[in-house]
């Protein structure tokens, strides 16, 4: 049984995948948002381009409800116990559904647009933009899903710029333990 959720978010570099894994590898379980758009795109032989994937992630919210990718995700959590981390949460309505299963927190990670948008590049995922203008529509495009609200109303906040990604992970755990302790030492 899922004792607790931690959805992590931020706009796209910010490296919420990072900070998701690193949570994961001491709390529990990983579960990606992305994957299940991706794999979506896939069976529908849509090029995963980051265009194509956000278009795509538009049309199965506004046909099926805006935590419909929460929907999906918590399919596997009939098999996961302990605490799930959840990365890439892009609106309240996800973080509510969420709440239904098991406490949750989320966390927030941030930085600023140019060094994203530099991650991104490095990256190279194909999704990724390679143009600073594609960049600056990619994140318009995230923030029309609602991830400016999520991030706004996150639990917790850190800053991932100009430091050890260790140390984000550590400070973002040493405050998730601090929200979730009454949960977590429940028998």
């Amino acid at each position: 049984m899922v004792k607790a959720i931690v959805c992590v978010t931020g706009m796209p570099g910010s490296g919420k995948t990072l900070v998701a894994r690193c949570l994961s590898d001491r709390l529990g379980a990983y579960v990606s948002m992305g994957d299940v758009v991706r794999s979506r795109a896939a069976e529908l032989g849509i090029e995963p381009t980051s265009e194509n994937l956000a278009r795509l992630a538009q049309e199965i919210r506004r046909e099926f409800g805006p935590d419909v990718v929460a929907r999906e995700v918590s399919k596997s959590f009939g098999s996961l116990s302990g605490v799930v981390v959840v990365d890439g949460v892009r609106s309240l309505d996800e973080v509510s559904y969420f709440s239904r299963i098991a406490p949750t927190v989320v966390v927030a990670v941030h930085a600023s647009p140019r060094t994203r948008f530099e991650r991104l590049r490095r990256r190279g995922r194909e999704d990724d933009p390679h143009a600073y203008s594609s960049f600056l529509e990619r994140d318009r495009g995230e923030l029309e899903l609602g991830l400016g609200s999520a991030i706004a109303l996150a639990d917790i906040v850190v800053v991932n710029e100009g430091r050890n990604p260790e140390e984000v992970c550590d400070e973002a755990l040493r405050k998730i333990l601090g929200v979730l302790s009454g949960v977590l030492t429940q028998g």
